[in-house]
């Protein structure tokens, strides 16, 4: 198939895969059935408690940090509490600007299967016992489309909830925001800015807090491979959610190997335990022997490694947001996201976004199944030398 073609058969699928399918069409039928019952109200007195509801994973949960900071600074004395997923509750943990993170297996976000089609209704309605009695004047829904969380506080009673306009989303709202096209933290900050004031969207700033006993685990372990504390490192991730995401692995080799004779840096690949595989073949196809953090780090220690490293490499994904957080220069591959909308946030000086010219991109699918990874090159379309390229010009800055 020619590029054109190939093109033309992406947005076709692209926009078929956005169409609302059969099953949602049932299930907006029943959220419309649900908005409509008569749900608790408290009648006590106004508690200055703020609940954020942000369901995702590590990346995502990132992203809503400057809109945290913000709530925080323009209502010092509130009571605010995080619900997060239990995967990303570490992110949160240390967050001073949060009184409480709680953590709840949200459906379709956590990796159990779903017990049946009743479970996420159920599971709904246990959560909304418990939020009603730790009692929330404020719900902000921070995923843009989470309808789960949004009826979760309606049905917890919750008398302010605010959310964008989105249909399944809208009906559990009674402070609805037109959703613009920008970026993830600025859509963050607008839903909080309903609370702080529209002055609070300037100066966000992402920032992660390392701690120092992180940064003392990140030098002994380093040393352990050899690598002083005056030596210089870049760091790799490899890995993402899904494979349309994902770069190829005999180019991370190349790259690795160059960087590290041309620049006299040592590189360390960094992933999960699940990702060991795909950085195992990453490194048999490698001339030079590298460190490798995987699967031995939690979420912290892996910050102080991307604060060590004198830039960051890999696909859009969380830890490349962790890495721009803690102030390390990046180098992201985009294929299917928009980094418009999930791009690195910082001046883009330091960080820098690579991605195809292919007409479908950004198709904003991520989950292309089991169809053939050739019609979908728009990670593979990204050259070695463009990656080359934006990692010698950050490595060869000065950070400071």
């Amino acid at each position: 198939m020619d590029r054109e073609a190939l093109v033309l058969r992406n947005r076709a699928m692209a926009e078929a895969f956005h169409q609302l399918p059969l099953k949602h069409q049932a299930r907006r039928a029943a959220l419309f059935a649900i908005a409509r019952l008569p749900t608790w109200r408290r009648r006590t007195a106004e508690t200055g408690r703020i609940l954020l509801i942000r369901p995702d994973h590590l990346g995502d949960v990132l992203l809503s940090i400057p809109a945290i900071h913000q709530l925080r600074q323009a209502l010092p004395n509130a009571e605010i509490h995080a619900l997060t997923g239990p995967w990303s509750a570490e992110v949160l943990a240390n967050n001073p600007a949060l009184d409480a993170v709680l953590t709840l297996p949200f459906p379709g976000f956590s990796r159990t299967p779903k017990q049946s089609l009743r479970s996420p209704y159920e599971l709904a309605l246990h959560t909304a016992r418990q939020l009603r009695r730790i009692g929330y004047d404020t719900a902000i829904i921070l995923r843009p489309d989470h309808w789960w969380g949004a009826m979760v506080a309606y049905l917890a009673g919750i008398p302010q909830r605010i959310g964008y306009d989105l249909t399944d989303v809208a009906l559990f709202l009674n402070r609805k925001l037109d959703r613009r096209s920008e970026h993830a933290v600025l859509q963050s900050a607008r839903l909080v800015s309903v609370l702080a004031g529209e002055s609070q969207l300037e100066n966000l700033r992402l920032e992660y807090p390392v701690q120092e006993h992180d940064r003392v685990w990140v030098r002994g372990y380093l040393e352990e491979w050899g690598i002083t504390s005056k030596q210089r490192i870049i760091a790799i991730h490899p890995g993402s959610g899904t494979w349309v995401k994902r770069w190829d692995d005999a180019r991370w080799a190349t790259v690795a190997d160059l960087l590290h004779e041309q620049l006299d840096l040592s590189v360390v690949f960094t992933g999960g335990d699940h990702e060991l595989p795909m950085i195992s073949s990453i490194v048999t196809k490698m001339r030079h022997t590298p460190t490798l953090l995987v699967g031995d780090a939690n979420i912290g220690q892996l910050a102080a490694l991307y604060e060590r490293a004198q830039v960051v490499l890999g696909p859009d994904s969380g830890p490349l947001h962790l890495a721009a957080a803690v102030g390390s220069a990046t180098v992201t591959l985009f294929g299917p996201a928009d980094p418009l909308e999930f791009g690195p946030w910082g001046p883009p000086e330091r960080h820098i976004v690579l991605t195809s010219t292919i007409g479908c991109r950004p198709c904003r699918v991520v989950d292309w199944e089991t169809d053939d990874p050739a019609n979908h090159p728009c990670m593979r379309d990204i050259p070695m030398e463009r990656v080359l390229e934006a990692a010698r010009r950050l490595a060869q800055r000065d950070r400071f």
